[in-house]
């Protein structure tokens, strides 16, 4: 007899930790569509330069396979734990470009990511005037452009696997 109460326990348990599971995901894909920011419907033509000095193009960046754009901040504390992940992405060779929004000039912020031991590819936002035009409100914010598009953005914490994750998908989308 106790054996049904246990069964009938889990059962009841793992009921309420899907319903659990759905919600979850339900708020989390709300927040993200209500902080989503106003990107342009495609990338053409729009070159930056990074903190070393090289010029990109996000579309021909994206243009042979997804590319993960990571707006963040040096004074973001969400950031410090994203950042290292998006580094490590980075020198695995995915397609990454990070870009710093109000974060000093191009030597603070170079001294910072000394600092910080990070090596990914950075474009300084130093006044956030790219921030306001795609009206990115929220940092940490994860854009991934496929051939000059946006196909998702994310915005907060997200781990490692989750960002590979999103590349992929865009990839095989």
């Amino acid at each position: 007899m106790s054996t049904f109460f246990t069964r009938r326990r889990a059962l009841r348990w793992l009921r309420e930790g899907v319903i659990f599971v759905f919600i979850a995901l339900a708020i989390i894909w709300g927040v993200d569509r209500y902080r989503q920011p106003a990107l342009p419907e495609t990338f053409t033509g729009m070159t930056m330069q990074t903190l070393d000095g090289q010029a990109v193009d996000l579309a021909a960046l994206s243009d042979t396979r997804p590319l993960l754009v990571y707006v963040w901040a040096t004074w973001c504390n969400v950031c410090r734990f994203t950042s290292p992940s998006v580094d490590k992405l980075a020198r695995h060779g995915d397609n990454v470009i990070s870009i710093a929004m109000r974060s000093g000039d191009d030597a603070r912020l170079a001294k910072w990511m000394q600092k910080k031991e990070l090596t990914m590819p950075v474009i300084n936002d130093a006044r956030g005037e790219l921030a306001q035009r795609w009206q990115v409100s929220v940092t940490p914010t994860l854009l991934v452009i496929d051939k000059g598009k946006p196909v998702s953005t994310t915005t907060g914490w997200t781990s490692y696997w989750g960002m590979k994750a999103r590349l992929w998908w865009a990839s095989v989308g």
